[in-house]
């Protein structure tokens, strides 16, 4: 989700500095939540600012370049490993989904080919 730009917390802020209407009200004027509004003026008496915070940054990666190597040895080894299985080999503990992330970002597909020709009388 992005951050409120400045224009609209400046707005929210110079609502709730001229008085005469409630968080509520505030809130149902501008389409924000009551409890934007208080951390607003919350890191606003705090620090002085207004401004978004920088964004966390999220979770690392489970998979370092090392990581990254012993999973394409362990795809070459047994290509028809489970996510599962792959984690482990790579020596990683992580959920399936993060395999499948660092497969997608070695470029190797995990979906199979057909080998043979298609069939004429029904869709392969």
């Amino acid at each position: 989700m992005r951050a409120y730009s400045i224009d609209l917390r400046e707005r929210v802020v110079a609502a709730c500095d001229q008085g005469g209407a409630t968080h509520d009200q505030i809130a149902a004027r501008f389409a924000v939540s009551v409890a934007w509004i208080g951390k607003l003026m919350r890191q606003r008496r705090q620090t002085g600012s207004i401004a978004p915070k920088p964004h966390g940054g999220g979770h690392p990666r489970a998979f370092d370049a090392a990581a990254d190597e012993r999973l394409r040895a362990a795809v070459r080894a047994d290509d028809d490993a489970t996510l599962e299985e792959l984690a482990s080999a790579a020596g990683v503990t992580c959920c399936a989904s993060a395999v499948h992330r660092a497969l997608g970002r070695l470029g190797i597909t995990r979906k199979k080919s057909r080998g043979g020709r298609p069939s004429r009388t029904a869709p392969s």
